[in-house]
């Protein structure tokens, strides 16, 4: 499912860093992280990311997901020349109920 995005909030940025399978960097909660952008999705009436964080600590036992950014908590986005390898389909299904899937790059 493919909604056009407005300009604003750094999400025409994201969506094209999905679309490209190109990393980001951003500040959340005073933290530069840098992200694999999939998808972003609508939860409560407020755009989330779904993204892979693959700095963040795993048990050698845990599979890879995605985390979930609130988009309007995200600053000094840029999108780097880094390409990733998406997560399959199976991994990415918004993990609530009710959220709703506003854009993948599929």
């Amino acid at each position: 499912m493919q909604h056009d995005l407005p300009e604003n909030d750094g999400r025409a940025l994201i969506a094209a860093a999905i679309a490209s399978r190109r990393m980001i960097r951003a500040r959340y909660n005073s933290s530069e992280l840098t992200l694999a952008p999939h998808q972003i999705i609508l939860r409560n009436n407020a755009l989330y990311l779904g993204a892979l964080n693959p700095a963040k600590a795993r048990r050698s036992d845990e599979l890879p997901s995605l985390g979930h950014f609130k988009i309007d908590g995200l600053s000094d986005i840029d999108m780097t020349e880094e390409s990733f390898v998406a997560l399959p389909p199976e991994f990415c299904v918004p993990p609530r109920e009710g959220d709703q899937l506003i854009f993948d790059g599929g």
